[in-house]
Formats: structure tokens, C-alpha cells, sequence
């Protein structure tokens, strides 16, 4: 594999090629660093609940997406072992969302990361923290998972 294969912004496109929940979502990557991700995406009127709002697992569904970005885009592969998500603010159709997901700390084993979700008005509507499992497997860019 060369350099430019291993690269943040490589492992999460070779993720998000791969990704149709995330795809479907309208999920962008603005930014794809070792330990850092940034993503955006738009409300569509077919992602409300019942009361006309996001529904909640879109959110988490963003922020989850996120938090995977940053916490692979290092070249191994982790998976989720916990997460949570708290929903300050609802949003509605039309509303532009960014996520940023940040390692908070890591072991040999384990990251910690949060992700927190704002609006167009820069207003919290989300705050994500999760946990990874870090395998010794390394991302090979063009490998399917099987």
C-alpha cells in the first residue's frame, strides 16, 4: 500500500464509499484528520418523526458516522463498544448540520471520542461520546470487509 493509500482523508473515503446509511444521510466530509472529523449533511422533510422534527436516530445516526470517521481515519480499524447521545435542541427540515468529532483520549486498546452537532446558528442541538475498540488490523484502502 503506498502513503497516499493510508492517508486520513483515504481510509474515510474507502469508509464512506462503503457507507449507504451515511450516503443516504447526504453526509460531506469537510474535514478527515487521525483523531478528527468534521461532516456535514442537510435535514430533508424525509427524516422527521412524527413530529415533524429530526428523528433521533438520524442524530445519533450523524454523529455516530463522525465519530467512526475520526476514530479510523488513524489506519487501524476500531469499533464501536459504547455510545451515547444527548438532543438539546430539535431539528427541523432545511437545517444544516456539522458534526465534530474529537478524540478525547487513547490507549493501545481503547478512544474515547465526543462529537458534538450544531445548526446553522453555530446552537448545540447534539452531544455524542463514545467509545472504540482499537484492533491491530490496519486499513487496507480498496479491501472490502467480509
Amino acid at each position: 500500500m503506498s502513503d497516499s493509500e493510508s492517508t486520513p482523508s483515504a481510509v474515510v473515503s474507502h469508509l464512506l464509499a462503503r457507507d449507504a446509511f451515511s450516503q443516504w444521510m447526504g453526509v460531506s466530509v469537510e474535514e478527515a484528520a487521525a483523531g478528527r472529523s468534521v461532516l456535514a449533511m442537510t435535514v430533508r422533510e424525509d427524516m422527521v418523526n412524527g413530529f415533524g422534527t429530526l428523528h433521533g436516530g438520524v442524530l445519533f445516526a450523524f454523529a455516530d458516522s463522525a465519530f467512526a470517521f475520526a476514530t479510523n481515519a488513524g489506519g487501524l480499524l476500531s469499533v464501536a463498544v459504547d455510545c451515547s447521545i444527548s438532543y438539546p435542541v430539535a431539528c427541523r427540515p432545511g437545517d444544516q448540520l456539522r458534526a465534530v468529532a474529537v478524540e478525547q483520549s487513547t490507549t493501545n486498546r481503547l478512544a474515547f471520542c465526543e462529537v458534538t452537532v450544531t445548526n446553522q446558528d453555530d446552537v448545540a442541538v447534539g452531544f455524542f461520546r463514545g467509545t472504540v475498540y482499537r484492533t491491530a488490523r490496519p486499513h487496507v484502502v480498496g479491501e472490502h470487509f467480509g
